[in-house]
């Protein structure tokens, strides 16, 4: 009988080419993390730049002008990325009108009929008029100078006239003196009459002559 060399052998032959086969596996994956772990260099991520932030335009003075510095950024730079700011328009102040100040003008005091007017220059009212009573009322001379004096005539004097009877209150002037115009004013003034002086009183004190009788209220008054 006949015996095969080789038959208990095989079973062990079996197991040493698994075990290389599992060793040659193990190498392989050895040789891999070898390589990947020495360096491949190129998936490393970019290194990171630096941008400067522009200044702001020359002449502007109401922006604050840019720090500056280094802006760390994870993306690389793009020329012509970043754009100045746009200046910022200059404030404006508006001023307030100037508040306005009116001044009450105080009315010009009441002028008597008659009185001059400041200002009108030379008046007939200027003449000197001397006032005389013809009558049997007290007083009567003095009420009517201050009468004359209220409407801006000057009295130079006041008294009684006993040279005859004078039948209406009457102003008298010297003729061809200028004084006619004021007597006809003062006429008019007190609603009596003007003429020029009789004989009585043709030598008396220049200026004009009032005298002054019992209708002087009732000429006054109309």
């Amino acid at each position: 009988m006949t015996t095969d060399p080789s038959g208990p052998a095989r079973p062990g032959r079996l197991i040493g080419l698994a075990l290389m086969g599992v060793a040659a596996v193990t190498a392989v994956i050895g040789v891999v993390t070898i390589v990947n772990g020495t360096g491949d260099t190129s998936a490393a991520p970019p290194t990171s730049s630096s941008v400067t932030a522009p200044a702001p335009p020359s002449g502007d003075l109401t922006s604050s002008p840019a720090t500056t510095g280094s802006l760390s950024t994870s993306m690389p730079s793009t020329p012509g990325s970043s754009a100045p700011a746009e200046p910022t328009a200059p404030a404006t102040t508006t001023v307030p009108p100037a508040a306005t100040t009116t001044t009450a003008v105080p009315a010009a005091p009441p002028v008597a009929p008659g009185a001059p007017v400041p200002g009108a220059g030379p008046s007939t009212r200027s003449q000197p008029v001397r006032v005389y009573n013809n009558s049997f009322v007290k007083g009567l001379a003095e009420e009517a100078g201050r009468d004359l004096s209220a409407r801006g005539w000057t009295v130079a004097e006041t008294g009684n006239y006993s040279g005859g009877k004078i039948p209406v209150t009457t102003v008298y002037f010297q003729p061809g003196s200028g004084q006619e115009a004021a007597a006809q004013e003062l006429a008019a003034d007190f609603g009596i009459r003007s003429e020029a002086r009789f004989d009585g009183i043709k030598d008396a004190s220049p200026g004009l002559i009032l005298i002054v009788t019992q209708d002087y209220h009732e000429a006054r008054d109309k």
